[in-house]
């Protein structure tokens, strides 16, 4: 094995015993905030150490080990009485026979995993909050890595995890699941934050990047192990299987100068099969015996695209009935945008254009780039070129994506 191979190895198994580590220790100690800290000196030792030394017989015990030497250092510093100090350290550390000790392929995975994710979805923190503190504690990534995928200095990534965990900290949240009350709106909050890790992954809002491979992959896998433990959860399965249509298109997405390809113009012979048939089966499954819900019907559009061999042959007429039971379910402005294409294809770009006209007022997308670009797209259409021109540069302006912008100006240039 290559070194660079070995290191993506070891980096990988960190990744996935990361929120084991950090169950184990909230288990015995409590204290989320310094209990996560102190998996991530564990996480960094480990990533030092063994591409050396080889890994250790029982990885996951040696990482909670390691982890709470460190979690007792730590609390040893933040309390001055005596007295906390000796309860704490007459804990000991967790070694290799801690009950919450349990291999990285047992059920304990699942269920710390999970309670994880819900805690770091509090709905006392800001969605910002919430993604920087799940690809932290679930995810395992470090801050720089958080603070480099949504372009912002280490510095203020860094404050805004430890805020968050300061606020869950006063918050009191236990380490456990949500009841079964309160399991609705909270597996609503966490579904909502992998959605927002996934989208920012596959197409960045901002930067040199068109998409984040890391982030979209992570989103991926944090949704399976969703899926796993919460297997009759339609929206859960609903979501995963959005994400592997989605990104089943990610090798025909961009150019070999790096800019954009619209889904018309994608080579689908790059499209992954094997993504595509695992993302149908699921919302198949989930759609025929749960109830309905938005991320369902979105996989399911997806999955009318990705069965389609060429862009003429996409059922648009059933894309737009889909679209309009979708803004039954969720009136999002994003929503009415991607029906104004839709509803183009099927009546017309002015039936399209008409539609997109009462997004002008709503603040929630009257700036956004991809309303303009969607205009200037059925503007084309329709044949009104100047209009079009002027829309496609109002997008480039707009956007804060550099291949993004190069692809919009590409098309102005052209007409």
């Amino acid at each position: 094995m290559t070194s660079t191979a070995k290191h993506r190895e070891i980096e990988d198994l960190l990744r996935s015993q990361a929120p084991q580590v950090l169950g184990a220790l909230v288990r015995r100690y409590g204290h989320f905030d310094v209990a996560e800290d102190a998996v991530q000196e564990a996480l960094l030792a480990a990533a030092q150490l063994w591409p050396e030394t080889g890994l250790p017989d029982r990885p996951l015990s040696w990482l909670i080990r390691v982890a709470s030497r460190s979690m007792i250092d730590l609390l040893r510093s933040d309390y001055a009485r005596r007295d906390r100090e000796e309860r704490v350290a007459a804990l000991g550390p967790a070694g290799e026979d801690a009950p919450t000790a349990t291999p990285a392929t047992g059920a304990g995975e699942q269920d710390d995993s999970l309670i994880l994710l819900f805690m770091c979805c509090d709905p006392s923190l800001s969605a910002a909050s919430q993604i920087a503190l799940t690809l932290r504690a679930v995810g395992g990534l470090t801050t720089e890595e958080i603070a480099a995928a949504f372009l912002v200095p280490d510095a203020t990534m860094g404050q805004r995890i430890s805020r968050a965990k300061q606020i869950i900290k006063k918050a009191g949240a236990s380490f456990r699941l949500p009841s079964v009350t309160e399991l609705p709106d909270r597996l609503a909050a966490v579904l909502h934050v992998l959605y927002l890790i996934f989208n920012e992954g596959y197409v960045a809002t901002s930067g040199r990047e068109l998409s984040r491979n890391d982030l979209s992959a992570e989103a991926i896998r944090l949704a399976r192990m969703l899926h796993r433990s919460l297997p009759d959860e339609g929206e859960a399965a609903g979501l995963l299987a959005l994400m592997l249509l989605t990104d089943a298109r990610r090798p025909a997405r961009a150019k070999s100068d790096g800019s954009a390809v619209p889904i018309a113009e994608q080579d689908r012979t790059l499209w992954s099969q094997a993504l595509i048939e695992e993302g149908t089966d699921l919302v198949t499954a989930a759609m025929s015996r749960s109830r309905l819900g938005p991320y369902q019907v979105q996989a399911a559009i997806a999955a009318l695209h990705d069965e389609s061999a060429r862009a003429q042959d996409t059922d648009w007429r059933q894309i737009l009935a889909l679209y309009a039971l979708l803004e039954r379910l969720d009136q999002s402005p994003m929503v009415t945008l991607n029906k104004a294409v839709a509803t183009a294809m099927v009546a017309g770009p002015e039936a399209g254009l008409n539609l997109l006209a009462q997004l002008d007022d709503d603040e929630r997308i009257a700036r956004h780039h991809r309303l303009a670009a969607v205009r200037g797209h059925l503007l084309e259409m329709a044949g009104r070129l100047p209009e079009a021109v002027l829309a496609y540069q109002e997008a480039a302006q707009r956007t804060t994506s550099i291949p993004e912008r190069r692809h919009l100006q590409a098309r102005a240039a052209r007409l």
